[in-house]
């Protein structure tokens, strides 16, 4: 039998030890080192195997497929046959430059698997003929017994049995808030993985006890592997602006081919013109056309969006998913270190006084107990906080927000509460010293230390499930003393706590005349006194409940995906007002729907709970089916694979896990949500000022194309060479461009849905604002040309006509800006401190075209005189003012309507 049929074959959850060793053909003594070496050629290493990532040369010369680069790769070699180099030299610069920033853009997952790997232990202790022995995890096969203790790293699938205080911390595979408690047993064939509390997983950690386990899949067969396999087989999406630049791109490359064809062919066979020329007239409408800046202005405004994102704590590891987030309408997002603090906290102390809310969040000391009707009740809150001082075994290290836990988050979140409650740990366990303990046992469920009071006699705490220590009780603290236990009153408010998604511990005592010298042989069950309940739970983060408002002001729906209990991600759900119809779907639920009704419950509902990886990677995937652009949250393997498929992966920095970080697009580096809306209005920003780019640069390629094709076409001088055109492109496409990627936004951007996904490139503001402006270039151009060329050399003229059409790029720049708003008015020209320097330096630049030798040698230029400036900047000014009229008539048919 091979690793997979060894996974799956059997629910050994649900099999008696007896059966599962017969299955598995191996005893709880261990293997023999023969078997165990036979085993180990038939199913393998313990490990998981990844995929060899693309050589970085292979990654470079993928760039290079691109319909547009294609068009001038093919203008590049026939200028060259034709000895038109400077042509040559200018077309494969652009080429260079769009190749290398797609070689930047693009980013892999691949270190996702290798960081899987990592989380396989290194050692091991295995039984082996009978005897211990410690071994490389690589070694382990299915029927090896292993012995795992407190701290060890899981390292394959295994059933549990001779257990002893066993609990489990396995958020890295289901997103559970606290370990898990497990024990030997046989349970249903149909419990989920997260609930098998008779089995332990791959890359879980032990955080208490000791057990032996049999083990029963190893490497690729174990829950780990499976989802590594899955990273393996998800292919990461492009982008939505990609996407739709890759549409563009094969049409505009189809049309620009046609065009340049037939006015070429025309200029040969009608006015009979040398077909070289044709030919070289045929590769500037093409140059001319082809929008070369484009792809370097669009990177360039990633970049600056990576920068002042990084700023806000978001760090960018693939460069498109920063426009991907300015489309984002849906969420989906983890819940255990996301949602919530990760940090168990005492939300709830009740006493026979009444019910204390606590206030802080995680394990910092900031918060405070509420104080009862009675300021006598706060007594009582204390003797419950010197209980769980008291009966404890966890540890608080550092000051602030930031301090360590060792030991168990719920004995944890107790500390914390005295401290809240006023109580000084240290001076309680000096003043009461321990004389003895029950250790928490999985089959008692409570545990119990015995302390010297300072009068001479005895004080025995016990802590646990409420139901477990009730039975142990016979009496309850009040404020009038001692009183008999009213157990069903505790049973409702235990059950109140439970259904708002707490975990409830009771909290009792027992006061002894004298201090025994053990436990053991003393007579206290049945004769504690309850001190009371608390109700413990990893709380929402403080900022969140904002950015959730965000979100819905912004129309985006966010979905609560989460492991954990169903109660649980309920109760934080109500908190944070996550929407209207708090209904919770199961990861049994949706293994029960149809396609169609998963497809609805993805749409609809809003919380997700007790789900695997497949489960997340199915609502992404249902999602995006349905039309959506979706992000996705987490911090744990467990959300590798939904990460790694959603249009934005986004991992947490702090606290989450490597594999969760490889996985991802982007990192928060402070874990916050709230950190994700910022993302996301940063997002927006920067897909604005992409969509204004191409606004901008559209209408010069077309304007250029159309001056030397009905020039071509009637057979007049052309008013630009093409080396005049390349010249344009090269000098004002990109840094005009780039001032665009400096726009501030404005400021109703997150007041609004997201950009809709399936629009097109060419929308239709895009296609008329193009049409409208090339056209008013166009004329323009052809004026000047005529007006100057009746005077003047074609030299002179075409300079002439090389300064018009840069002026015009110079004032629509600036009119773009705003692409439905005035740019007329002193607020429409500020906020950008770029605007003016990249006009500064394209002025340069012309004035070293116009004026100096070396450039008039190149490019065939000629001083131009006073009066020509004067009808150039008329003309400049003209287009500027009926863009700028355009504007005005759109918003008041807007207005009107």
């Amino acid at each position: 039998m091979d690793q997979q049929t060894t996974r799956n074959s059997e629910p050994w959850h649900s099999m008696a030890m007896e059966a599962c060793c017969a299955e598995m053909a191996a005893g709880l003594e261990g293997l023999s080192s023969d078997e165990a070496s036979a085993r180990l050629q038939s199913h393998g290493p313990n490990v998981v195997q990844a995929d060899k990532p693309p050589s970085v040369i292979g990654r470079f010369f993928r760039q290079f497929n691109n319909v547009l680069l294609y068009v001038l790769m093919v203008a590049a070699v026939l200028t060259a046959l034709l000895d038109h180099w400077l042509d040559t030299a200018v077309i494969i610069a652009a080429v260079l430059v769009n190749a290398i920033v797609g070689f930047v853009q693009e980013g892999r997952a691949e270190e996702a698997i290798r960081a899987i790997r990592k989380m396989l232990s290194t050692r091991v202790h295995v039984l082996r003929n009978g005897m211990r022995v410690e071994l490389d995890a690589r070694e382990l096969v299915p029927g090896d017994v292993v012995i795992l203790q407190a701290g060890d790293r899981v390292p394959a699938d295994a059933r549990i049995f001779d257990a002893r205080r066993v609990e489990v911390d396995q958020s890295v595979l289901t997103g559970e808030s606290v370990p898990v408690i497990k024990q030997d047993g046989v349970l249903a064939e149909d419990v989920d993985m997260p609930d098998r509390g008779n089995m332990v997983y791959a890359g879980t950690l032990m955080t208490r006890g000791w057990t032996h386990a049999l083990v029963t899949a190893t490497g690729a067969a174990t829950e780990l592997g499976l989802i590594s396999g899955a990273l393996r087989t998800i292919e990461s999406l492009s982008t939505p602006l990609l996407d739709k630049i890759s549409l563009f791109a094969r049409r505009m490359s189809l049309l620009i081919l046609v065009v340049s064809g037939a006015v070429a062919l025309f200029g040969a066979y009608v006015h009979g013109y040398d077909l070289g020329g044709m030919v070289i007239a045929a590769v500037s409408i093409a140059v001319a056309a082809i929008p070369e800046g484009l792809p370097p202005v669009i990177t360039i405004t990633l970049a600056i969006g990576v920068r002042k994102m990084a700023r806000r704590n978001a760090i960018v590891r693939r460069l498109p998913a920063v426009e991907t987030l300015g489309e984002v309408d849906v969420i989906c997002t983890d819940k255990t270190g996301t949602l919530t603090a990760n940090e168990m906290t005492v939300r709830v102390v009740v006493t026979a006084a009444g019910q204390h809310d606590v206030s802080g969040v995680g394990y910092g000391a900031a918060g405070e107990v509420s104080d009862g009707a009675d300021a006598r009740a706060m007594e009582l809150v204390k003797e419950l906080a010197t209980a769980g001082v008291c009966c404890n075994e966890a540890r608080l290290d550092g000051d602030g927000d930031e301090r360590g836990v060792f030991g168990d988050p719920m004995e944890a979140a107790l500390l914390v509460l005295a401290q809240k409650a006023g109580i000084d740990g240290d001076s309680v366990t000096t003043l009461l010293p321990r004389i003895d303990m029950i250790p928490f046992e999985s089959e008692q469920r409570f545990m119990a230390t015995l302390h010297r009071s300072q009068g001479g006699g005895g004080i025995l705490y016990v802590k646990g499930a409420p139901e477990t220590v009730f039975a142990l009780c016979s009496s309850e603290l009040s404020l009038d003393g001692s009183k008999p236990l009213n157990v069903e009153q505790w049973q409702t408010t235990t059950s109140n706590l439970a259904r708002s998604g707490h975990r409830v511990l009771a909290l009792a005592r027992c006061e002894l005349a004298e201090a025994p010298p053990g436990v053991e042989g003393l007579e206290w069950r049945g004769r504690l006194e309850l001190l009371g309940v608390t109700g413990v739970i990893d709380p929402p983060r403080a900022e969140v409940a904002g950015a959730l408002s965000s979100c819905r002001e912004a129309g985006i729906a966010v979905k609560m995906i989460t492991g954990d209990h169903g109660e649980t991600a309920a109760a934080i759900g109500r908190d944070l007002k996550l929407a209207d119809g708090l209904e919770v779907v199961s990861g049994d639920d949706l293994d029960a729907m149809s396609p169609a009704a998963r497809d609805e419950a993805a749409l609809d509902r809003h919380i997700f709970a007790r789900t695997s990886p497949m489960h997340k990677l199915m609502l992404v995937e249902s999602l995006q089916k349905q039309g959506h652009i979706v992000a996705m949250t987490g911090d744990g393997v467990n959300d590798a694979p939904a990460l790694k498929r959603a249009n934005v992966g986004v991992a947490m920095g702090h606290k989450g896990t490597q594999a969760a970080r490889d996985a991802s697009d982007m990192v928060l580096a402070d874990d916050n949500f709230a950190t994700i809306v910022g993302a996301v209005q940063a997002g927006r920003i920067i897909y604005d000022n992409i969509r204004k780019s191409v606004i901008f640069l559209l209408p010069t390629s077309v304007a250029e194309a159309l001056v030397i094709a009905i020039a071509l076409i009637f057979g007049l001088q052309l008013p630009m060479t093409p080396a005049q055109i390349l010249w344009i492109n090269m000098i004002t496409a990109v840094t005009l461009g780039v001032a665009l990627a400096f726009e501030p936004g404005g400021p109703h951007v997150m007041q609004r849905p997201p950009a809709v996904s399936q629009e097109p490139l060419m929308s239709p503001l895009v296609m008329w604002r193009t049409g409208f402006v090339s056209l008013l270039m166009f004329a323009g151009i052809v004026g000047v040309f005529t007006l100057v060329s009746q005077t003047h050399p074609i030299e002179y003229a075409r300079t002439a006509c090389v300064n018009t059409l840069v002026l015009f790029e110079v004032v629509y720049l600036i009119s773009a800006r705003h692409l439905e708003r005035s740019s007329l008015s002193l607020a429409g020209l500020r906020g950008n401190p770029v605007l003016f320097g990249v006009i500064g330096v394209v002025v340069l630049f012309q004035l070293l075209f116009t004026f100096t030798a070396p450039f008039q040698f190149l490019f065939e230029s000629a001083a131009l005189e006073a009066q020509t400036w004067l009808l150039i900047g008329a003309a400049g000014f003209g287009v500027f003012a009926i863009v700028e009229l355009e504007k005005a008539l759109r918003r008041w048919s807007a207005a009107r309507a």
